[in-house]
């Protein structure tokens, strides 16, 4: 969250400057490539271990409890459309 706060202070998203702002975080700003890279993996990672504790919870049948499964699928889902949302940007 804090990496995509300090790109967001870089970022802007015009469609016409958005390559350039991306470029610009890159290139000019000090460790910009250092953050933007950061970010990227520190997203993957999350998902990492997010698919891992659903596959933990699979296996150890945690599905049983419907109402906490439930309400962890439904925010899996939510997370997953954040992240889309963060990649389209």
């Amino acid at each position: 969250i804090l990496t995509g706060l300090f790109l967001a202070m870089h970022y802007t998203s015009d469609t016409m400057t958005a390559f350039s702002s991306v470029t610009h975080i890159c290139r000019d700003v000090n460790y910009g490539w250092l953050i933007r890279y950061l970010h990227a993996n520190g997203a993957s990672m999350f998902f990492i271990c997010l698919f891992l504790h659903v596959g933990r919870g699979l296996y150890y049948g945690s599905y049983m409890y419907l109402e906490t499964w439930n309400i962890g699928i439904l925010l899996l889902f939510a997370v997953m459309a954040t992240a889309f949302m963060g990649y389209v940007l």
